[in-house]
């Protein structure tokens, strides 16, 4: 039964796999994505600033000096998170431009510009002279993703069909570049302009707005528990099968990660609860301690193994597994498409995700309010992302620790199979 399951896996899932993985659209967003990641991060960081992790009643001197100028200087302090997070949905949507067009070999900085004025175009509407940033941050996320395809993919069918102005060979390739620009330009305000004012007058909402009402049921359900199982699953399946099913995953539930944390933002500024429970930092440092497959208990493992193998593989691991890097540990030990390690590497992250989330929902932990980089060490980046809540890392090292257990017996098991294949070729 084991050998029909694997062989399903990699002859089956594993080619639709590459394939979605490999679609240039899904590609660009992911690019897009990962290009605007340095101005969340930073903008996040921000945040925890301006919402110090102490009770507004403390008596910590330290404590009661962060809360003091924190609100003697909000306004300050918030405004690179404005214009970073805040405005996330326009960075993506020129990232996501920008990379779809150097697929089609466009020129990648033109259409990105375009990118951003339709997305600005039907997003911020001008109300008395200034714009609205209502759905510039995460909530804007599905809107700047369709905006940048259609844009690229319009862009691209007009040239295709060779439509544009013709400017003569001697005229600057920068001022014909701009030019080529023109009948894009028109052509995109012409479409999708008069779609916004008709949705506009006749239901009472933008695009953007109308998009999140739609996306609605599935935002809920990504925040779930048994969307987390199957994501988990799906994810660690794919690597089982030698391909990088965390990154497909990822490209799947980013927009759902950032309008969570948007709405956790939301509600932190307003000093509401926080909603969402699923979100990237759930992901990178509860689910995956160390790394796909929450590998980081496995590493300790292999550094008091009596294979020389194991252990090799452990000294080699123990650092960039401390950073959640473990692609060595994967095809080192290996544990593509090896049957002993297959349920620990699916049921430790799933199991994680259980526990993690149930602690999460239930307040038992802080939820996050901030982005942080994944290759922050587990327990600092749960604590970090959360606003630096002590728990946080607590409950990282208590799912090491069962992780540890997880892996244990299965460890022994190959452990055991190795160091007779050593014997053998030893003797």
């Amino acid at each position: 039964m084991s050998n029909v399951f694997f062989d399903f896996i990699e002859n089956k899932i594993a080619p639709v796999a590459g394939a979605f993985a490999s679609q240039r659209h899904i590609g660009a967003v992911r690019d897009g994505f990962i290009g605007a990641m340095p101005f969340m991060i930073v903008g996040s960081f921000l945040l925890v600033f301006a919402f110090p992790p102490f009770s507004a009643d403390t008596t910590f001197a330290f404590g009661q000096w962060w809360i003091e100028m924190s609100q003697r200087y909000f306004d300050q302090i918030m405004t690179p998170f404005n214009m970073s997070m805040g405005i996330m949905s326009c960075y993506i949507s020129a990232g996501i431009a920008y990379n779809l067009a150097l697929h089609y070999k466009l020129d990648a900085f033109p259409t990105s510009m375009l990118s951003l004025m339709t997305f600005l175009l039907i997003a911020a509407p001008m109300e008395d002279g200034k714009l609205s940033a209502s759905f510039l941050g995460g909530t804007g996320i599905f809107t700047t993703i369709i905006v940048a395809i259609y844009v690229t993919e319009l862009t691209r069918f007009l040239k295709d069909k060779n439509i544009g102005i013709k400017l003569p060979e001697q005229v600057p390739p920068k001022i014909r570049q701009s030019f080529d620009l023109l009948i894009p330009a028109m052509v995109v305000i012409l479409t999708i302009y008069p779609v916004n004012l008709f949705i506009d007058g006749q239901f009472g909402m933008i695009i953007p707005e109308a998009i999140m009402d739609v996306f609605k049921p599935l935002i809920s359900a990504s925040d779930s528990l048994p969307a987390i199982l199957l994501a988990v699953f799906i994810a660690h399946a794919l690597w089982f099968a030698g391909i990088h099913g965390a990154a497909i995953v990822a490209g799947i539930m980013s927009p759902f990660w950032l309008v969570n944390l948007g709405l956790n933002q939301d509600a932190l500024a307003a000093g509401n609860a926080l909603p969402a429970t699923f979100v990237e930092p759930l992901w990178s440092f509860f689910i995956v301690v160390g790394g796909s497959g929450a590998t980081f208990g496995l590493v300790l493992l292999y550094l008091r193994s009596k294979s020389v193998h194991l252990k090799s593989i452990g000294k080699l691991c123990i650092v960039p597994s401390i950073f959640n890097i473990n692609e060595p540990v994967i095809f080192g030990s290996p544990i593509v498409m090896n049957p002993i390690m297959f349920f620990p590497f699916i049921g430790a992250p799933m199991i994680n995700a259980t526990i993690a989330y149930i602690a999460v929902s239930t307040d038992l932990v802080g939820k996050a309010v901030s982005l942080v980089p994944w290759t922050a060490p587990a327990p600092i980046g749960a604590s970090w992302a959360a606003g630096w809540i002590p728990s946080n890392g607590l409950l990282v090292l208590a799912l090491i620790a069962l992780d540890i257990a997880i892996y244990y017996p299965f460890f022994k098991i190959y452990e055991k199979e190795l160091l007779k294949q050593e014997e053998t070729d030893a003797a």
